[in-house]
């Protein structure tokens, strides 16, 4: 193989594993029709409140049910068949999205509506996404994890790089009500992805969801230190590092440009976790994963607070307006998140490969039930560090104390935790 071969990202799995690959295309496919709506339900609240706390709310207000869906859900994928789990969580979203475009065309929404029905979807989410992570280590063996978590970054990169862009478009050209209807479309895709799916019953001892479920969860998670670790690790980056409540109010004070500079930064982040993924052919042969995973929340770090640096040019500089955007900075805030987008994507592969390759069958759903209200929890508590602070203060000034405070937390945890540092993924412990 090439030096410049080898750099390039692994396919293998999709080759290898058909049943894979179909899930793989369905999660992509409706992966970008969930990000039109979700950037469209941002620039829906913030029509009807002009407020960057409201939109901020959004995400508050999931946090409860993502967190007792991931949990409970979780259970269920360790109980039951899980591709039936997924397709019940496929079905509720469905319907909530579907409820969202009916509502919005007869004019009859309201930001209750938007944020109840963005509540369901999160739960809805939450419970889907842990059960098709844990399904992944069914369909490809072990050594191909890397390389399946490098594939998912593609896919991710794909979706949040063409949702919010198209969000953005559409909602400026057509309205509300077309964004949320092509949703509604894209979602069948990941009917076929599972629908096509053998039947995946957990390996090993069942325990039936509940109290004892959970219970039994917690034990193995107290003592898995190098799961805890990678947990706090991400939460510290997305509680003080995601500064996306903002985007919405930057389009149209500091950078101009209102719902298409929206879009265009939301878009940014997954440029960068796509040109990674097509680049990760060295990175998924890394074998010291911990050590990987603080470096890569570390690199996040810095490229936060250059974007905040960003912005404090433009308060600065007076700011712009809808109509007359300050194109050079919002290339330059474009840069810095794609940046990010390419770090967190780095930490991504490593920090999902350790979980599917560390943790037993019987413990996958429920572990990944919480490694999901983690990765989407800790956006959600970071909207509302980002929101409220930024009320209080200035647009700028969350991103840079939030990105020196991921590079100093990050610091002090690594080296207070040798034994993640030396975590080894060819003798993979949790």
């Amino acid at each position: 193989m090439s030096t410049a071969r080898a750099h390039l990202i692994d396919l293998s799995p999709l080759t290898e594993s058909p049943a894979f690959a179909r899930m793989w295309i369905g999660s992509a496919l409706s992966g970008i029709g969930g990000q039109l709506t979700i950037v469209t339900v941002m620039l829906h609240v913030f029509a009807l409140t002009g407020s960057t706390f409201a939109v901020s709310m959004i995400a508050v207000a999931g946090l409860i049910p993502m967190i007792l869906a991931g949990l409970y859900g979780g259970m269920l994928a360790d109980a039951f068949d899980r591709r039936v789990v997924a397709l019940l969580a496929a079905t509720v979203t469905f319907a909530s999205t579907a409820l969202l475009a009916g509502l919005t065309w007869t004019g009859t929404e309201t930001i209750w509506w938007l944020y109840a029905l963005s509540m369901i979807n999160s739960a809805a989410n939450s419970v889907g996404m842990a059960t098709r992570t844990a399904i992944v280590p069914r369909l490809i063996p072990r050594d191909k994890l890397a390389a399946a978590s490098a594939l998912n970054g593609v896919a991710f990169g794909l979706t949040v790089m063409a949702g919010p862009a198209l969000a953005g478009v559409l909602v400026a050209l057509t309205g509300y009500g077309w964004t949320y209807s092509i949703d509604v479309l894209l979602m069948l895709s990941m009917f076929l992805g599972l629908w096509t799916l053998p039947a995946l019953r957990p390996e090993g001892d069942i325990v039936r969801p509940g109290l004892e479920s959970l219970k039994d969860g917690w034990r193995f998670l107290r003592s898995a230190g190098n799961i805890r670790m990678q947990y706090i690790l991400d939460i510290v980056a997305m509680t003080f590092g995601n500064p996306l409540a903002l985007y919405p109010a930057l389009g149209t004070v500091i950078l101009g440009g209102g719902a298409v500079t929206t879009g265009s930064l939301t878009a940014a982040v997954a440029v960068g976790t796509f040109s990674s993924s097509l680049l990760s052919g060295r990175v998924v042969q890394y074998r010291w994963h911990g050590r990987g995973i603080a470096r890569a929340v570390q690199a996040y770090g810095v490229a936060v607070m250059m974007f905040g640096l960003v912005l404090l040019i433009g308060w600065l500089d007076g700011g712009a307006t809808e109509s007359s955007p300050n194109l050079g900075l919002i290339v330059a805030a474009c840069v810095a998140l794609a940046l990010s987008g390419a770090a967190d994507n780095v930490s991504s592969i490593y920090r999902n490969t350790m979980m599917q390759a560390a943790v037993p069958d019987t413990m996958r759903g429920r572990l990944q039930g919480v490694f999901i209200i983690v990765v989407a929890g800790g956006p959600r508590v970071g909207a509302l560090y980002a929101g409220t602070l930024a009320t209080v203060t200035a647009l700028w000034f969350p991103p840079l104390l939030g990105g020196f405070l991921v590079v100093a937390l990050v610091a002090l945890l690594a080296t207070r935790h040798p034994r993640f540092r030396a975590y080894d993924a060819e003798n993979p412990e949790p």
